[in-house]
């Protein structure tokens, strides 16, 4: 009853804002990512009949408060699933930094979710295990079934599922699965999610997103569909500043962007008055996503790394996938 899974963190294209159910995790929209690689978030998972206690670690650090209650609810949720009330050993590793806007909760609930229902025996498909996974985090049902995937929105777990969108070969060849590169740049700066999705409502801005964002989706799955770089990544960019100012514009008035994240837009809209394909992005965190094509990855790395910012440089991940024992964490 032991099982090792890993999932890669996803990058927000068109992004959920607000939840209409905190329990049960369920946006009131829809929404669309991709999965970043070599990215990844690991995580073992053993049913333990004759444990008194669940252990929840990552990072080697003992869980606790509210990022244990979120754990406990995808665990509670297999147990159920599975009709046995056996305590779990669960320890999950990152190879990226959390709580920066990288996505590590996708992550981090996607290879929970794929590792807790493989080491209870269920047979389930990407789909219905992305319901396990968005129990813990909205994104992490994307980041199940990877690549570029859709969340989409509804009252149960029929309805409220990810899946994987077809993507076509852009006129001019781009492939958006192999082709894309992600200039990461690193801007820490701590950020609280769940906060920011409960006041979303209270924001006035909230009406308008809603009544632009339907119309967002609808463009984008037609530019992946026709896999033109342009149209997806413009689209991710206008649609990373409207979440934005619905953000900023709740009670709380919560700014996640530092200098540093408005010194890379600027850039990069330098380099793209030069001709350089490339587009930024921003999920809630002050770290930015610099979208670009593989002929240019390095030029753009090099003017990012002007500004005195870390960087890596990632491409397209595929869905969660369960590892050999040999990997296994314990």
């Amino acid at each position: 009853m032991k099982a090792t899974a890993r999932a890669h963190p996803i990058q927000g294209l068109v992004k959920y804002h607000g939840m209409r159910d905190e329990q049960l995790r369920l946006p009131y929209h829809d929404s669309i990512s991709l999965c970043t690689a070599p990215t990844a978030t690991t995580t073992t998972v053993e049913w333990e009949p004759d444990a008194n206690e669940d252990v929840f670690r990552i990072d080697g650090d003992d869980v606790e408060g509210r990022a244990r209650e979120r754990i406990d609810s995808v665990v509670d949720h297999v147990r159920d699933l599975s009709g046995f009330d056996h305590a779990v050993r669960f320890e999950s590793e990152n190879s990226f930094p959390s709580n920066i806007g990288f996505g590590s909760s996708s992550s981090g609930f996607a290879a929970a979710a794929m590792a807790l229902t493989e080491a209870a025996g269920l047979e389930m498909s990407r789909p219905e295990i992305s319901t396990v996974a968005r129990r813990g985090s909205s994104s992490a049902a994307r980041a199940v079934t990877g690549a570029y995937s859709i969340l989409e929105t509804g009252l149960n777990d029929e309805d409220c599922r990810a899946r994987r969108l077809p993507v076509g070969e852009g006129d001019d060849g781009f492939d958006p699965e192999s082709d894309l590169r992600i200039v990461a740049a690193h801007v820490p700066s701590y950020k609280e999610t769940e906060e920011a999705h409960r006041e979303a409502e209270a924001s006035h801005m909230f009406d308008a997103r809603m009544a632009h964002v339907h119309g967002q989706l609808i463009e984008m799955t037609d530019a992946l569909r026709a896999g033109s770089f342009e149209r997806i990544f413009e689209l991710a960019e206008h649609d990373s500043l409207s979440l934005t100012a619905t953000t900023m514009t709740g009670p709380a008035g919560w700014v996640y962007w530092q200098p540093e994240t408005i010194a890379v837009f600027n850039a990069v809209r330098e380099l793209r008055e030069a001709d350089v394909p490339v587009y930024f992005s921003t999920d809630t965190g002050a770290s930015v996503y610099v979208n670009t094509r593989e002929p240019y990855v390095e030029e753009v790395e090099s003017r990012i790394a002007e500004i005195g910012i870390d960087t890596d440089v990632w491409s397209v991940g595929g869905p969660a996938h369960v590892l050999d024992v040999s990997e296994s964490i314990f």
